[in-house]
């Protein structure tokens, strides 16, 4: 074997690489490093909420947020009043962790009940004629420009169109143009605006959007890629197209770096598999399938998984109302494991749910992960050698947990030693 020189120009009494062959591996490889840098940027390094949640546009109103934290203010004081009435309700210890999140859930609902909203102009909304439809968007956009002018509105918000299909073509992109041009005469976008396409099945019908979108950004003299927007996959076809291939990752290239999210869509994706209503949930092996294929075509591309909601509602009595929340909390609990970091969530009294189990995720690991994560930085090891890949995903966890309020960023920074902008240089961000 030969050694290498001492001023490491190459191999002592050996043949070696030549300059040639060097070159030609970069000149081979230049295209597939740009391809890369395009294709897998990364974490946006931005805040995802934990949920979103869906209100009819009929029904959306100046109140909705104000009226959603008070009714699952009232749901939560009546039927999960103190910690030990919450750890029947979800069947877990009542003890000092359960004690915590009991009170950050309270606190959460009086302060940001609602963290990402999506107003609904497709299967909430339904058909309606033009003119109503028309009126609504205008509505619409109306109230989001004053929700956010007196800061009542949540980090997110935005609409569901109706999808890119010929029978609804047409009034989708009409709402969508009413929208838009509303916020802008009013004042402008916000900048936790969310647009989301559904029932999409064709990568087409993506870059048909993108169409749509970059002409709007000409016409109102808006920086080049500002809108972008959530795909939902609700279509077996959205999964796996006819030529066997995952269709999911040619729409995220259709995308032309405009996708934020993939959101999966339940009930509708269930029913064009075949399974029976009583049957359609979060858990069932279709929908494990298809959010492992969007897990895995999302990886790296900076777009970002949401899982979908249950329809079983917590309302009725104390009895109704606990079955419905351990339904909820350990779906969630399900979800947040397998890094599903969103779910939607269709009723108030979701809510409380909703961050109990998202509260109890991140507090009941904040240890071990901070532990890990300090080790790692002073290079100190302990029982578990982590590698960077590891350390980028424990400082993700982290702030994913500070960002929703799950955790504080004194206990994290005493816990690490390590402020918000250290996490975030740790996690890629």
């Amino acid at each position: 074997m030969s050694q290498v020189a001492a001023d490491g120009q190459g191999p002592v009494g050996g043949a070696s690489f030549s300059r040639a062959a060097r070159a030609a591996v970069e000149a081979l490889l230049a295209p597939v490093d740009a391809d890369l840098t395009r294709r897998y940027p990364g974490d946006p390094g931005t805040r995802q909420p934990v949920h979103t949640v869906y209100v009819p546009a009929d029904a959306f109103t100046a109140g909705t947020v104000r009226d959603w934290g008070r009714q699952a203010l009232e749901a939560f004081d009546t039927h999960a009043g103190t910690p030990a009435e919450l750890a029947r309700a979800l069947g877990v210890p009542d003890d000092a962790l359960l004690a915590d999140v009991h009170a950050r859930v309270r606190a959460k609902l009086v302060r940001e009940p609602v963290e990402d909203l999506r107003i609904d102009f497709e299967d909430g909304y339904g058909p309606r004629p033009d003119a109503e439809e028309d009126a609504a968007a205008v509505r619409a956009a109306g109230l989001v420009t004053a929700a956010v002018a007196d800061g009542g509105a949540p980090p997110y918000l935005g609409i569901r169109i109706k999808c890119l299909e010929a029978a609804v073509r047409d009034r989708g992109i009409r709402t969508l143009e009413l929208f838009l041009a509303t916020l802008l005469a009013g004042g402008g976008l916000p900048d936790g605006l969310v647009l989301t396409l559904p029932k999409v099945t064709y990568a087409e019908q993506v870059t048909a959007l993108v169409r749509l979108l970059e002409d709007f950004e000409r016409g109102a003299g808006l920086p080049a890629g500002r809108l972008g927007f959530e795909i939902q996959i609700e279509t077996t076809q959205a999964v796996l197209g006819p030529d066997g291939r995952a269709t999911v990752a040619q729409m995220i290239e259709a995308a032309e770096g405009r996708a934020t999210g993939l959101h999966y869509g339940t009930f509708d994706y269930s029913a064009s598999c075949g399974v029976g209503a009583a049957h359609q949930s979060l858990d069932h092996p279709v929908a494990d399938h298809a959010k492992a294929v969007m897990q895995v075509a999302a990886a790296g591309t900076g777009v970002r998984l949401s899982d979908g909601s249950t329809n079983v509602v917590p309302t009725g009595s104390t009895a109704r109302v606990h079955a419905a929340w351990k339904l909820h909390h350990d779906l969630v609990r399900r979800s947040l494991a397998r890094a599903y970091y969103q779910g939607w969530d269709m009723h108030p009294a979701h809510l409380p749910t909703r961050y109990a189990a998202v509260y109890s995720f991140y507090r009941e690991g904040l240890a071990a992960a901070a532990a890990r994560l300090a080790a790692y930085v002073a290079r100190t090891g302990g029982e578990v050698l982590d590698e960077p890949a590891t350390a980028r995903a424990l400082s993700g966890h982290l702030l994913r947990g500070l960002d929703c309020g799950a955790v504080d960023p004194a206990e994290v920074t005493s816990l690490t030693g390590l402020d918000r902008i250290r996490l975030e240089t740790l996690a890629s961000r």
